[in-house]
């Protein structure tokens, strides 16, 4: 079993920066790879971004790519979300997920574990 608690939410101007953090239980998170998620009010949940097992590859949906950077620490067990040049888009509840398979990692069906999200809030 794998917990996972996200933080670092909260309310910033657009423009603005945000770092999501999720801290995993266990002592096999180099065994995962690590995603984040988020969903906007309305929306289907949608791929942010992700970061191998290692952190030497890391992938990110195009509306974030060049804004957001993922990475991971696994000696702290934790993953992070760094969202800068927030837009009111960015709305959302961002959640962190742990996926024990190798590939689909832009796919929220190969995650295992999920977090229960954390609430960022972008104004114009």
């Amino acid at each position: 079993q794998v917990q996972l608690v996200e933080s670092g939410g909260g309310l910033v101007q657009a423009g603005g920066s945000l770092r999501l953090s999720c801290e995993a239980s266990g002592r096999i998170f180099s065994s995962y790879g690590m995603g984040w998620f988020r969903r906007a009010p309305g929306k289907k949940r949608e791929f942010v971004a992700a970061i191998s097992r290692s952190g030497g590859n890391t992938y990110y949906a195009d509306s974030v790519k060049g804004r957001f950077t993922v990475s991971r620490d696994n000696a702290k067990n934790t993953v992070y979300l760094q969202m800068n040049s927030l837009k009111p888009d960015d709305t959302a509840v961002y959640y962190c997920a742990a996926s024990a398979v190798l590939g689909g990692i832009r796919d929220e069906y190969v995650y295992n574990y999920w977090g229960q999200g954390t609430q960022v809030t972008v104004s114009s």
